[in-house]
This record gives C-alpha cells, sequence and structure tokens, in this order.
C-alpha cells in the first residue's frame, strides 16, 4: 500500500521569531498553505491512496476558520485518498475545537482518544489522538493487533522514548513496546526533526514538521511517501518546503569598528529563499549590541543575530600586572580553580569586570 505520511504543520502558527523583521510571519503562513498544497497535488498526481497527518495539523489557539475552509477544499481535490488525522496536543480533538465544530469532507477521518480501527481489504489502520493538551499515559502499548495477516497501519502523536519530564507529559511511548505490537508501519507526529532512515527496515518513523518553523527546525522539511507490505518497506523523504531555516558563524576578530562588521554583513552572498540567523564569534575588539545592529542590515531574510564573541583581553597577561585589572583576574582565576565558579562563568564575569574597569 501506498501512502503520504506528515506531521506538525502548525497551520495558523504565529512564528513571532520572523515577524521581528517587517511582515515575514505572515509570510510564512502564506507558504503554509503552499507547501500544503505542492503535497495535495502530489498525491493528486501519483493516485496515493491514503494520507496520514500525525498530529499538530494546526494551533488551536491561533486557527482561522478561513484556514480550515482551506485545508477542506484542497481535500475534496483528492476525493479518492483516504485522509487520517490523529489530532496532537497542539490540535486537540476538544469541545471547542475545529475537529468537531467543522464539517469536513467525508474522505477524512480524525481519531479522538478512544482507539478506533478502520478496516479495510488489506489494511486495518489504528489511530489514537489527544483529547486534551497534555496526556502522561500512552494507552498505545496496550493495543492487540486483530488481524496479523493483514497490513496494519498505526497513527498517532507523542514522544518516543523521553527522558525528560516535558515529554512524558505528550504521550510517552518507548520504541521497543512499539516495534513489539507488531505493526508494519507506525506514522508518529510530535518531533519535528525526521526520523525515517537511521536503521534498517526502520517502520516507526517521525517525518519532521512538514515546514521549517525556526532556527531550532534546520534542514530540508517535507514529507515522508511510503510503500509497505508484509514482507518490505520502502520509504523516501521529499523535500516540499522550498526555504530553509540557516545559521552562518561570523568570525568578528578581524572587525575593528561597528561600521566595519555591518559593511561586512551586507557582504554576505546569501540564497534568496532562506532565513538566517548570524551567529557572532572569535574576539571582538568593540562592544556589539546586536539590537543596534539590525536596522542596518540590508537583508531581509537575515532574521537573528547571536552574540558568542569574547572580548579581545589576554587574560594570562593580564593576571602578572600589579593593578586593579591583575588583581581581578587572580581573584576570579582563584574562585575557578577552588570550584566556586565554572569556566563558563568565570569568562563571562572576567569580560564585563574588565569592560567596567577599562572604561573607568
Amino acid at each position: 500500500m501506498k501512502f503520504v505520511h506528515i506531521a506538525d504543520m502548525h497551520f495558523d502558527e504565529p512564528f513571532t521569531v520572523l515577524n521581528t523583521r517587517s511582515n515575514l510571519g505572515e509570510k510564512r503562513r502564506l507558504e503554509q498553505r503552499k507547501v500544503f498544497a505542492k503535497i495535495i497535488d502530489y498525491i493528486q498526481e501519483n493516485d496515493i491512496p491514503y494520507f496520514f497527518i500525525s498530529g499538530d495539523l494546526y494551533e488551536h489557539k491561533y486557527i482561522r476558520q478561513t484556514t480550515i475552509q482551506y485545508l477542506n477544499m484542497l481535500f475534496q481535490k483528492i476525493p479518492n485518498t483516504k485522509i487520517f488525522i490523529a489530532p496532537g496536543n497542539h490540535d486537540p480533538n476538544i469541545l471547542n475545537s475545529m475537529y468537531r465544530n467543522y464539517p469536513w469532507n467525508e474522505n477524512v477521518k480524525i481519531f479522538n482518544s478512544s482507539l478506533e480501527i478502520v478496516e479495510e481489504d488489506d489494511v486495518d489502520i489504528y489511530g489514537w489522538g489527544f483529547d486534551d493538551f497534555y496526556c502522561k499515559e500512552s494507552p498505545i502499548k496496550n493495543i492487540k493487533i486483530k488481524n496479523m495477516d493483514k497490513i496494519n497501519i498505526l497513527i498517532t502523536h507523542g514522544s518516543l522514548d523521553g527522558g525528560y519530564d516535558e515529554y512524558r507529559e505528550y504521550n510517552p511511548m518507548s520504541k521497543k513496546e512499539l516495534k513489539q505490537l507488531g505493526f508494519d508501519y507506525v506514522a508518529l507526529g510530535h518531533i519535528h526533526k525526521k526520523d525515517y532512515d537511521s536503521e534498517e527496515n526502520q517502520r516507526v518513523v517521525y517525518p519532521g514538521s512538514t515546514i521549517a518553523l525556526g532556527f531550532d527546525e534546520l534542514g530540508k522539511h517535507g514529507a515522508i511517501v511510503g510503500n509497505v507490505d508484509k514482507e518490505q518497506i520502502k520509504l523516501e523523504f521529499i523535500a516540499f518546503d522550498d526555504r530553509e531555516f540557516k545559521e552562518i558563524n561570523f568570525d568578528v576578530s578581524d572587525n575593528d569598528s561597528v561600521e566595519s562588521l555591518i559593511e561586512n554583513i551586507n557582504k554576505l552572498q546569501l540564497n534568496d529563499m532562506n532565513f538566517y540567523k548570524i551567529i557572532f564569534t572569535g574576539k571582538r575588539n568593540f562592544e556589539i549590541n546586536p539590537y543596534a545592529i539590525y536596522p542596518f542590515i540590508e537583508q531581509d531574510n537575515i532574521i537573528k543575530i547571536k552574540d558568542e564573541t569574547k572580548i579581545n583581553f589576554d587574560i594570562e597577561k593580564i593576571s602578572t600586572e600589579n593593578n586593579l585589572c591583575g588583581l581581578f583576574i587572580k581573584e576570579i582565576l582563584e574562585d575557578e580553580k577552588n570550584g566556586i565558579i565554572d569556566h563558563e562563568t568565570s569568562e563571562r564575569v572576567m569580560e564585563i569586570g574588565l569592560d567596567i574597569l577599562n572604561n573607568q
């Protein structure tokens, strides 16, 4: 059986980081629509019979009915494709949700917190969705597959092998337990990093977020296209999002002023289709205020600037000097040696202190 699997679309996400630069947040919301339409076109052109959406299709707090109408219009373009949605923690199937209060097209099946099985001729599709914003106890491990002779699919949203408390609040599951259940494919959502080829014959899959939502989601984004039977599984990742979030490390050491720094940033050759975060590195010879630099950056797709530079001081040399700066540095180094402060804190305290002492 052939299918397309996506998750974590997050329609009507406010994109607060992008809104720091003109109207890029609204532009990104329009791009969400464009990417989703491309996926629908792909399904239509390739006669894909099944479309799995593993949660967080939209943002419950921000979703507009016009967006849902747009999605449903696209679903109507693929009447021969059966669409299965397992709501997640950002779009739970609650009383006032769009899942319960909008007349979805007849080819759309929306799961809830009562585990359901949809029985087709050659495949049984199991689905479970959130009915709240949290789920600390997963019902998935209690599933008993009804007919092992058929292809069995599970669609759900949740965290896999989560070691942090926050992950244990979103339908926590174990990959080992999922494999033991015997599904031929498990269509997951929630983790925005794709995981479909990290092991041989992989059947427990995160497609990642369908479009990149921020600088913690670098790389290509799109959908998993699969073909599965009882003997083998073939998975392919297809990038439908034309835009990427990228980071650039920018060494400031050779710049002697804010003006030269801005000039060199504006000389960067950047791809207009991507959003960029500039990370300042190296040793600075002047004070850097990223917020003061923003208005002078000519490329609108530089969204974020982060300063990870260090002051250009020779700490070892200063520590030998018989003056206030030398005494200050020796005191901090002694505190670090005795474990009173860690190395990172020590460096930061020395930078701030020397900056103050040298400007008195």
